[in-house]
């Protein structure tokens, strides 16, 4: 889902099942908030406090909308595959699995302020 083409070749790698922690929806804005997802080199999600979401893949900005809807990540860009996401956290690496069709998007969690 979202733009999954492009990023699911470029995945950042899967979350070590050991230590995975799968977070409700209060934990996932807590985390998200003001952060962003990155492989560092392909993609990054900029999640901004205020529910805007920014998306830089592949030399392609799109603005968006996040919001939290039963315990899930869901993600808003216009796309024909916006949806919701399961959010599992190991460390600051953070894999989201779609609830609906569509390929599973990781990668590490930095702070948006960070290039």
């Amino acid at each position: 889902m979202l733009a999954a083409a492009a990023i699911g070749p470029f995945s950042a790698g899967t979350v070590a099942a050991e230590n995975a922690k799968k977070l409700s929806g209060a934990q996932i804005r807590a985390k998200l908030a003001g952060m962003q997802l990155t492989d560092e080199v392909h993609y990054r999600f900029v999640y901004d406090r205020d529910g805007t979401l920014r998306s830089y893949s592949m030399g392609v900005k799109k603005v968006g909308k996040w919001v939290i809807e039963k315990n899930e990540l869901c993600l808003y860009l216009g796309e024909t595959d916006d949806g919701c996401y399961q959010v599992t956290l190991s460390g600051e690496r953070i894999e989201m699995t779609p609830t609906e069709l569509g390929g599973t998007v990781d990668g590490i969690l930095q702070r948006a302020d960070r290039n």
